[in-house]
């Protein structure tokens, strides 16, 4: 039988020839300059046309606008791979851009345009993703991957959720919460199965020595945990039962990190980067629940998961996957690490200032290091994510995400 091709016959712009290429360059350009735009508006020396308050700004943007590209890139072209069909490129995928590029003006200009025109217009995107996502893993019958068009409309119903609760009360606290739950769990799903498969790929080419634990019994039930526990922060945040939980689910993700020897990958940064990213989610567990004991500040748990776990992790799989897709070798270059160690600096940074450790220009240093780590990102793989395929090298099922 033949083998079923991975491109449709296109001569369009390469931009539009695969999901990752424009959705990664808007994602690092918005988690790049949304930072660079709050922290002149959240001290009053900017104003933005938005119904929303500059925190429910910046949080909506981040976790809907930055991380709703990553993730819509991410599945656009993971989900070839799962089903063996073909991706979505072309004029489908210019639809999918422009929604998603249609819901930043809307929320941006919805103190104009009033925040109920806005919601539908911001909705649109996250539904066409999970329609096309739904479509082609049931056409490809890949039914174990299902659950991720589950999580996105759950991700769906976080961002209308959020509209409704800040348009009607002021402020999107539960939203916010639940929205950064369920990001987490798309997290936490996707990165159980490729950190563990990208770091055994690359020790099983060294020789013997101890590999990564596979997927399996005690990763769903930590998903499961996970997901209970989450439920409950969502619900009740300050509660010393919910913070016992939170603390419960912190060593549980230790231990997982702990089965996929990182330790044996201190010579390769693609792969370091991802154990390092994935810390940062037991250590948000940890801090979440210090703060719902009332022992800590809030914002320092949701920035070790949104700063730390999804803005290191979103970096790590950007750039190994612009690279694998488009032929190149997986190597991180100068540029690549930089963008890794400050997306690290910028979190630990942020880190210390929601605990009250630093000058209170700490806060600044922080959003300046991580817009940049993204901003160098973009400038780093423009070529790449919009230029032609490098035809003479085939990347491997292995180093493809």
């Amino acid at each position: 039988m033949a083998p079923i091709p991975r491109l449709r016959a296109y001569d369009g712009p390469a931009l539009l020839s695969y999901g990752f290429r424009p959705f990664f360059l808007l994602a690092a350009l918005q988690a790049g300059l949304t930072i660079l735009v709050w922290l002149p508006f959240v001290a009053g020396r900017l104003a933005v046309p938005t119904a929303f308050a500059p925190v429910d700004w910046h949080v909506h943007e981040m976790l809907f606008g930055y991380q709703s590209a990553a993730v819509g890139g991410f599945l656009l072209t993971a989900i070839p791979n799962w089903t063996g069909r073909l991706p979505v490129q072309g004029r489908p995928l210019l639809v999918l851009v422009l929604a998603w590029l249609a819901g930043r003006f809307a929320v941006s200009a919805s103190a104009s345009i009033g925040w109920p025109m806005a919601m539908v217009i911001d909705a649109l995107f996250l539904t066409l993703l999970a329609g096309a996502a739904a479509r082609e893993i049931v056409a490809g019958r890949n039914w174990r991957n299902l659950k991720v068009v589950a999580l996105i409309g759950l991700l769906l119903a976080a961002n209308l959720a959020f509209h409704l609760e800040a348009g009607l009360t002021g402020s999107a606290d539960f939203a916010r919460r639940f929205a950064i739950a369920v990001v987490l769990m798309l997290v936490m799903l996707i990165a159980g199965r490729i950190v563990p498969s990208f770091t055994r790929n690359w020790l099983a080419q060294r020789g013997a020595g101890r590999m990564p634990v596979p997927f399996g019994i005690y990763d769903k039930a930590v998903l499961a945990i996970s997901a209970l526990t989450l439920a409950g922060w969502v619900i009740v945040p300050d509660n010393a039962a919910t913070g016992v939980a939170l603390m419960l689910a912190a060593g549980l993700h230790l231990v997982r990190l702990a089965r996929w020897a990182g330790d044996r990958t201190l010579r390769n940064p693609l792969l370091v980067i991802l154990h390092v990213g994935y810390l940062f989610v037991p250590v948000g567990f940890a801090l979440t629940a210090a703060a719902s004991c009332g022992l800590i500040a809030a914002a320092a748990g949701s920035h070790a998961w949104t700063a730390g776990a999804f803005g290191t992790l979103t970096l790590a799989v950007m750039s190994r996957a612009s690279l694998g897709h488009t032929g190149r070798a997986l190597i991180a270059t100068p540029a690549t690490q930089l963008c890794y160690g400050l997306v690290v600096i910028g979190t630990v940074a942020r880190l210390c200032s929601a605990l009250g450790h630093g000058p209170a220009m700490l806060l600044h240093v922080a959003g300046l290091s991580w817009s940049l780590a993204f901003l160098v990102f973009a400038s780093a793989y423009w070529r790449v994510l919009t230029g032609a395929r490098i035809a003479a090298r085939a990347a491997s099922p292995a180093q493809r995400a």
